[in-house]
This record gives structure tokens, C-alpha cells and sequence, in this order.
């Protein structure tokens, strides 16, 4: 039975005390880097491994803990590189091994780690081992390295299931035999251009795990393990009426998914857990599983598993004050069953960036949807406000959290983006339907006076910048003291400082309302006010405020104002 500590301010529910065990991930901050939109040092208008090294002192003066790299390994480049052709080699687009590793020893001399992307689930239709499968007969083993089904119908003309890609579309299709007559089928959960492992193969098991140490004999400090949950597929391949990307809908509970969470999968990341020890204990596995419901997720980070996982019903929440205190007691409560930490995020490369999420008052779009320039277009201003408090709300949470490029610079979607210029294969396999993500990864603005923002210095980048970007490059929100980057300094220092990521989580009854959410962390109080009015604040010492105005001064009297979150030391007693 966990025991509340006793405060003035009123009655407390512990659901978390602080934690002790060895592990630098166990309270990391960890930045993402998605390389095409960082830093173009090259001037193609591709962000390249290069303009990566040239930035890392930014990340550093940040105080984030590590790095995770986005895929830079060899591809046809059809889905933003998660369509992978070569694991063991960097694109050139990016760069090369030495590129690489030069990389690596700039980010060991600024103590910064790298995660990189691992995409074990599918690879790309150019692949040397597919283009092996597709010169082969049916039936061979090089066949068997994927998942090939004969079609049904009289003459196999129908797909071999009913299951839908993520992209949109059947998630089979059938090739042509080397003899010219239609052949069988392949399973692809995304574009066709990615076609699915077939993980019940031993071979492929080893082809992973040589990958595994290719790159941790180049110093990783771990892999971000791309849909986690989908590398095996239920034995026959069921039909499943659901929704495509497993989450539950009425009469289909995610957990009954034929696609995703198989048993046979945990086998899997034991072994590489393994393999990872050889290593050392700082390596480490992060798990892209979005499982439902949340308390399945502590099944992914058992002491033998994964030593992380996202949590993507976090991210989901929103700014909804009771489903985030659920969220976040029922995360707490799962993982320390289990003896793991928690892991946070408001933004990544696949959702619509929370500075504009948090700018509609009503509903937001769907993952991977995007906004374009006939939709609803958000409040930029209070998605800005609201995306500061959200971000100092969850920063004072104990765990891990991961940081989008970018956020820490408030930055919006691109919604201006010609239909032309689209980059998304969801665009592409809906006509047009779902916009799809190119809007969260527009490239990053690094100096206001210089070309592209100082993206780089020559093409134009890949996907335009918006532009109002110049005024948030990061030299000019550098020498603003009130500036969304210094509010992100001063929050990650004081993170630091505090050892808020170690600590402990009581909810403050009086203050968790349908308007606002508060918990204690140690001595610190965090309280966010979601409702259109100020509200007087706790007795406490103001420590940081999430509003421009008052986040240098500590300013602000003695009220909360309406999209704002404050720290407060609040003695025990």
C-alpha cells in the first residue's frame, strides 16, 4: 500500500514512489532527430548526417541525454526511408559509414547517446532478398522469407485475406511470376513497396540480429524498434474486421488483432536483449508497440524485454484532464508491476505537431490525416501556449520522455504544401483523401536571415517551409529570454536539477478538476489550468511558469492563467 505524504495544500494519492535502479534510460530525455529535416550541410535540400554532426552542440546546450536518429539506411526513399534496402549501409542521400561515424565520436565528445531505427517488420521491394523471393518459385526459401499466399477466387485473383494496409488499401499484392502469369500474393501492412518479414523463419531471425551488431559494434546505445508489435502474424492469417492499425473499435478489441501482439514476438526481444548485454548494460531497446488496452504495455518491458516502450495513449490524451490522470496512473502503475519506467511524448514524425494540435478547441485531426489549406485551420497562438504547458506539464513527470525536432522552437505543421510537392505514400494510396504526414516534417529553421531559415544553403528543401518559420529559426529565438527554446532550457535544466525524471507521482485531489491537473513530484508541485479562466494558485514557491510573459520574471501574481502550467516547491509537512 503506497502512502501519501502529508501537505498543507491538501489531501494526496500516491501511485508512484521514486525511483532508484541503474539505468540512464530510466529518466532520459531523448531528442529525435528525423535526418531529412534537420540540417542540409550539402545543399541538396535533404537534411544528410553531416549537417546532424554540425548541429549536435545545439541538442547539447538543450540537455537532452540522447539521440534517436530516424532511418538513414539505404532505400528507395518511397516512405521517408522506413522502406529499407540495405540495413548494413547509409543512404547516400544522407551520406556515408565515415559520415556516420563521425557522428558518432562528435556525439561521445558532447556525452550525447544515439538510439538509431531499426525496421524489422518490413523492408523495401528493392531489397536484395525480395528481389531473390520474386525470381524464385513459390515455395522456395527465398520465398519464405516473406509472407507469399496463393490469391483466392477461381484463378487466385483475390487477395488471400480482407486485412487493409496503414496507408490505406488491401495489404496484399500479387506479382507477376518470371514466367509473365500472375502469381501469388504478398503481405505488405504498409505500402506495397514494403513487403512484410515472415518472422516465423529462422533466417530471418538471423539477418536481424547480424544487423543488431553490425551496429552496436559501430557504439549505438540502442534501437527504436519500428512497429514492435506487428512482426508476427497470427497463425493463418484470420480475417480481422477491424481498424487497419489494430487500435479497438466496437465489436474488435485491439488485443484480439490478428496482425499485432502475438505471443511469439516477446521470444524475439529476449534475444535480442541478449545481445544487447554482450554489449554492456547501457544498451538499450525502445518499443514503437502501440498495444490497447494500456496496461498490455508493461508485456513489452519485462526485465528479459524491451527496456522501454512509447506510450502512445499519453500522446493521445491530448489536453483532457481526466483521460491524461488515467493515462498517466494507469502507465505508472502497469510498469512498476514490472519494475519499468515510464516513457512520455506530446510529437513524432507520424502526428500532427502539438503546437498545432493544441490549437483546436474542438476535435483534432486523426493521426497521419494532416491539415491542409481548405481545413479548419487552428488557433496558432493559443497552440503555442497550450503546447508549452502541455510540454512543462509532462517534464515534471517521473520516466523517460522523447522530444520531437523542433518543439522545443513551438513550431506548427506546414499546411501550405502543394499537392505536387507531397511526399506521403497515405496521400498518394487515398487519392488525396488523408493528407497524410509530410505537414510534421517540414524542414527545421536554424537562422533567420540566411537561406531557407538556414536549412541549407542551397535547393530548396524537400518539403516548403512555412513562412512564418523565420521569426522561430533558433538563432532568433536564441537572445529571447521568454522564447519557446529558453522556456525549454529552463525547463530540462530544472528537470535535471531536481531529478524530476527519478522521482515520485501523488495526485493533489483539490486541484485534479475538470479544468485542471496537479501532482507532486518530491517537493515539486506541477499544476496545468485547461480552462478559459486564471485560477488562484497553491501556497508554494514559483520555481518556472510556462507563459512567455511571466516564464523569465516567475512573474504572474498569485493566479494560474488559462493555458498555463506552473512549478512550485511545495515543502513536505
Amino acid at each position: 500500500m503506497l502512502e501519501a505524504p502529508a501537505v498543507s495544500a491538501g489531501p494526496l494519492t500516491l501511485v508512484h514512489t521514486a525511483d532508484d535502479a541503474p539505468g540512464w534510460w530510466r529518466s532520459a530525455v531523448i531528442y529525435q532527430v528525423y535526418p531529412r529535416s534537420f540540417r542540409d550541410l550539402n545543399g541538396d535540400g535533404v537534411g544528410d548526417l553531416a549537417g546532424i554532426t554540425a548541429e549536435l552542440p545545439q541538442l547539447a546546450r538543450l540537455d537532452v541525454d540522447a539521440v534517436w536518429l530516424s532511418p538513414f539506411y539505404r532505400s528507395p526513399q518511397k516512405d521517408a526511408g522506413y522502406d529499407v534496402s540495405d540495413y548494413c549501409d547509409v543512404d547516400p542521400l544522407f551520406g556515408t559509414l565515415a559520415d556516420f561515424d563521425t557522428m558518432m565520436a562528435e556525439a561521445a565528445r558532447l556525452s550525447l547517446r544515439v538510439i538509431v531505427d531499426l525496421v524489422p517488420n518490413h523492408c523495401s521491394d528493392q531489397h536484395a532478398a525480395f528481389q531473390q523471393a520474386l525470381a524464385a518459385p513459390a515455395g522456395s526459401r527465398e520465398r519464405e522469407m516473406f509472407i507469399f499466399r496463393e490469391g483466392r477466387g477461381a484463378f487466385g485473383e483475390e487477395p488471400p485475406n480482407n486485412w487493409q494496409s496503414h496507408f490505406g488499401g488491401s495489404a496484399w499484392t500479387r506479382i507477376t511470376e518470371p514466367d509473365g502469369a500472375p502469381g501469388q500474393w504478398y503481405l505488405h501492412l504498409f505500402d506495397a513497396s514494403q513487403p512484410d518479414f515472415n518472422w516465423d523463419n529462422q533466417a530471418v531471425h538471423d539477418e536481424f540480429e547480424r544487423v543488431l551488431r553490425f551496429w552496436l559494434d559501430r557504439g549505438v546505445a540502442g534501437f527504436r524498434v519500428d512497429v514492435a508489435h506487428a512482426l508476427v502474424k497470427a497463425p493463418g492469417l484470420p480475417e480481422w474486421g477491424g481498424r487497419a492499425d489494430g487500435g479497438s473499435s466496437d465489436g474488435y478489441p485491439g488485443h484480439e488483432a490478428p496482425m499485432f501482439g502475438q505471443p511469439a514476438l516477446h521470444d524475439i526481444y529476449r534475444a535480442w536483449r541478449r545481445i544487447l548485454a554482450e554489449y554492456g548494460p547501457d544498451r538499450i531497446l525502445c518499443a514503437e508497440a502501440n498495444v490497447d488496452p494500456l496496461p498490455r504495455l508493461a508485456d513489452w518491458v519485462r526485465p528479459d524485454q524491451m527496456h522501454q516502450a512509447f506510450n502512445f495513449p499519453y500522446l493521445h490524451a491530448g489536453l483532457d484532464v481526466r483521460r491524461l490522470r488515467g493515462v498517466i496512473t494507469d502507465s505508472l502503475v502497469a510498469l512498476d508491476a514490472v519494475g519499468a519506467p515510464s516513457t512520455w511524448v506530446l510529437s513524432n514524425h507520424d502526428v500532427v505537431r502539438h503546437a498545432t494540435r493544441f490549437g483546436y478547441d474542438g476535435p483534432a485531426p486523426r493521426d497521419g490525416d494532416g491539415i491542409g489549406i481548405f481545413d479548419h485551420q487552428p488557433d496558432v497562438v493559443a497552440g503555442r501556449t497550450r503546447a508549452a504547458a502541455a510540454s512543462m506539464f509532462m517534464l515534471g513527470l517521473p520516466g523517460g520522455a522523447y522530444l520531437y525536432q523542433g518543439e522545443e522552437l513551438g513550431l506548427p505543421d506546414g499546411i501550405d504544401i502543394p499537392d505536387s510537392q507531397r511526399q506521403d505514400p497515405t496521400f498518394a494510396r487515398t487519392g488525396g483523401e488523408r493528407l497524410g504526414r509530410d505537414g510534421c516534417r517540414v524542414p527545421l529553421p536554424w537562422r533567420a536571415a540566411e537561406l531557407h531559415a538556414g536549412f541549407g544553403s542551397g535547393q530548396a528543401p524537400w518539403l516548403p517551409q512555412p513562412e512564418g518559420f523565420r521569426e522561430l529559426a533558433r538563432d532568433a529565438q536564441t537572445d529571447q529570454p521568454s522564447s519557446h527554446l529558453n522556456l525549454y532550457r529552463r525547463i530540462l535544466a530544472m528537470r535535471r536539477e531536481l531529478d524530476l525524471g527519478r522521482g515520485s507521482l501523488a495526485w493533489l485531489e483539490s486541484w485534479c478538476t475538470d479544468r485542471s491537473l496537479a501532482y507532486l513530484n518530491g517537493t515539486t508541485l506541477v499544476v496545468m489550468n485547461v480552462g478559459r479562466d486564471p485560477l488562484e494558485l497553491p501556497p508554494g514557491l514559483v520555481l518556472l511558469r510556462s507563459s512567455p510573459a511571466a516564464a523569465e520574471t516567475h512573474d504572474g501574481g498569485h493566479q494560474l492563467g488559462s493555458g498555463e502550467t506552473v512549478w512550485l516547491n511545495l515543502p513536505l509537512g
